[in-house]
């Protein structure tokens, strides 16, 4: 398997996800950093986007599930995550960090981050 990767870091959305009703009704930011395992080389080879990743499109795609249904956990919504990566044919394996710098926590904290890997069956 290839070693390459494309990384997109730092994509923000507001979500309502959490285990609080106030989370629900008010939402926050999340932060997600996706970071896919592929084999870039015949995309380069040919300098062809149809053999790589859309970066762009993907994007989009992941702040769709941020914006989408709320679920409780940030596990399972970067488990939704990891899926969308895992969706495009090119990609074997991806990392999702998902951040939740305000998270409701009564102490000082920089940030609440779930990371998790997947790779196809």
């Amino acid at each position: 398997m290839s070693a390459d990767r494309i990384a997109l870091k730092g994509l923000r959305a507001r979500g309502r996800h959490g285990v609080l009703p106030a989370e629900r009704e008010l939402g926050q930011e999340f932060v997600v950093d996706a970071t896919l395992f592929l084999d870039t080389a015949p995309a380069a080879a040919g300098d062809d986007l149809a053999k790589t990743v859309d970066y762009g499109r993907l994007a989009q795609d992941l702040v769709a599930v941020v914006e989408g249904e709320p679920v409780e956990l940030i596990e399972t919504l970067a488990q939704r995550l990891a899926d969308v990566c895992l969706a495009r044919e090119l990609v074997h394996k991806v990392e999702v960090s998902v951040h939740k710098p305000a998270a409701p926590i009564p102490l000082p904290f920089d940030d609440v981050i779930v990371t998790i890997e997947r790779s196809r069956a």
